[in-house]
């Protein structure tokens, strides 16, 4: 067996290397949000200040077995890099995944990084946190994934709209923050990583920029639309948003931020939020079929949202970290 980083640039490489991701999820998880291979390629080919990716692949014979994705985050958080390690159903307990965790390991010390964290998530088969806790990982943080089926029912959107409180005007946009908002934006995608639950995960909340903003919406207009709602109160000042992604070629949904800032709650404008990027996903992308979310079970707030709206849990996914 051979372990070795692949050419990002050769296409079939690339290629081959996706196919075992694919492979893995289609066997480990019915529910879950899978990249597309585009949106692959964007991450590791398109010029990135705050972030580098690389990949590893186990190779026998020629084919792929296993593979490793390692990240880095080049502007906060320099201890910090995300692992992630997958082998083909068919090629597991035969030490591939030890392998390639010890070669990904070796190359992060290298790069300076003294720990490291991955997203493992558990449908049923408890195998996949076994082998991260085998590697020395602890599990610091579990959240829910929720998933909706779409479209919703007249009858339920109609229940929502309700209980909505219409003390603020809710402005969406598609792409790219108007730019007299982004100032704003900014500073409450920053509230975000502030307030985002993490447990005991060893991470420090990066600070939101306008500029890192603009960057990010140029990237990922390459392989997503992205949708956002914010809550305008009278006097301009936005008390929240939130924040969906649509793959290209793709279903699904991936519903991510939704953020209250603290002293505009108990207006239910998460509600309010979620149903506003609703209303554009059911309009003007009426191929989705599912929503997924991750919320912390502990936010009963958010929780309540949730449930309200019809998602339901379809698998528990568990921050793992390890440290040197």
């Amino acid at each position: 067996m051979e372990i070795r980083e692949i050419d990002v640039l050769d296409r079939s490489q690339l290629a081959a290397w996706f196919d075992v991701e694919v492979e893995a999820i289609s066997h480990d998880r019915p529910h879950a949000v899978s990249r597309t291979f585009d949106a692959l390629v964007t991450q590791v080919t398109e010029p990135n200040e705050y972030h580098e990716s690389h990949l590893l692949a186990a190779s026998e014979g020629g084919v792929v077995v296993g593979i490793a994705e390692l990240g880095y985050s080049l502007q906060d958080n320099p201890h910090l890099a995300d692992l992630e390690v997958t082998v083909r159903p068919e090629h597991r307990r035969r030490g591939i995944g030890r392998a390639l965790y010890a070669a990904a390991s070796a190359q992060r010390r290298a790069a300076g990084r003294t720990s490291a964290f991955a997203e493992v998530n558990v449908v049923r088969d408890e195998g996949p946190l076994t082998f991260a806790r085998a590697m020395g990982g602890e599990s610091v943080h579990e959240e829910d994934h929720l998933m909706l089926d779409l479209p919703l029912a007249d009858e339920r959107v109609r229940e929502l709209t309700a209980k909505v409180v219409n003390d603020y005007e809710i402005v969406t946009w598609q792409g790219r923050c108007p730019d007299e908002l982004i100032d704003a934006y900014a500073e409450m995608r920053t509230q975000m990583n502030q307030d985002v639950p993490v447990g005991e995960l060893d991470w420090e909340a990066v600070v939101m920029t306008p500029e890192r903003i603009r960057a990010g919406e140029a990237r990922l207009a390459k392989s997503y639309d992205i949708v956002v709602a914010a809550a305008r109160r009278a006097d301009g000042v936005l008390g929240g948003y939130s924040l969906v992604y649509l793959a290209h070629g793709s279903d699904q949904v991936w519903q991510d931020d939704t953020l209250v800032m603290p002293d505009h709650r108990g207006h239910r404008l998460g509600l309010a939020l979620k149903l506003a990027t609703y209303a554009v996903i059911v309009a003007e992308h009426p191929e989705r079929v599912s929503m997924h979310t991750w919320t912390d079970p502990e936010n009963r707030a958010m929780c309540a949202t949730n449930t309200a709206f019809g998602y339901r849990p379809v698998e528990r996914m568990h921050e793992v970290q390890v440290k040197d």
